[in-house]
């Protein structure tokens, strides 16, 4: 391997690694930097399956708790997050058993997102996914919206 590391030139050991690993020469190659990147990638997916949650469970709180301000905006991010979730599940199946608990683990930051947006107090929202008493099938439902 050339003068390039993972460590001094991320993108140029990217391409240095690609090609290596295209001629074959599977020993010249850093493993241990390459399965380091392979799982973060992985988290990768599941941060982007908790953000996502996170603004569409903010988005329904807001509606649940501020529905003075219902919004045809506030009605696309809902269904934007669950069209982009549902499309982030097909591309990673293995992110379906999941759910539940990236469900779970958003809702606190959720909770953070609808008090900052609304300026109502964060007692007002459940304290936890399960005391607002939607499903996580009911979240992702297209129909549902929270009164």
């Amino acid at each position: 391997m050339s003068n390039i590391t993972y460590n001094t030139d991320f993108y140029g050991w990217i391409q240095e690694t690609a090609k290596l690993l295209r001629q074959g020469r599977i020993s010249e190659v850093d493993m241990e930097h390459i399965i380091e990147e392979l799982e973060d990638m992985g988290r990768s997916e599941r941060r982007g399956l908790e953000s996502r949650l996170t603004v569409l469970l903010a988005h329904l709180l807001k509606w649940q708790y501020q529905p003075e301000h219902r919004s045809y905006s506030w009605r696309g991010t809902i269904a934007e997050q669950r069209l982009q979730i549902r499309k982030l599940i097909v591309k990673n199946p293995s992110l379906n058993p999941e759910l539940k608990e990236a469900v779970l683990e958003a809702y606190e930051a959720a909770v953070m997102r609808a008090y900052t947006e609304t300026g109502l107090v964060p007692k007002t929202f459940p304290t936890t996914f399960q005391h607002t008493g939607w499903t996580v099938e009911q979240i992702l439902d297209d129909g549902f919206y929270p009164e």
